[in-house]
């Protein structure tokens, strides 16, 4: 019963360490933007964390053009 303890304790140890280090491959650069389109109901403060990502480029740095419309809510 021991031994079988140990075992699953190593098994599970070795998952958490694979699956912690699948996310340190390479990234890969892009050099397309993918574009997304984004409507708002009306130009508003409750945006602004949004209209500062898009003014700094912070869209941009992870393969994003966003094209911004105002627009009617449907």
């Amino acid at each position: 019963m021991r031994k079988k303890s140990k075992l699953a304790l190593f098994l599970a140890l070795v998952f958490t360490i694979s699956c912690s280090l699948i996310g340190c491959g390479k990234k890969e650069e892009k050099s397309e933007l993918q574009k997304v389109r984004l409507n708002e109901v009306v130009r508003s403060v409750f945006y602004a964390p949004m209209y500062v990502a898009i003014s700094e480029g912070f869209f941009e740095e992870e393969g994003l053009e966003i094209d911004l419309s105002t627009g009617q809510a449907i």
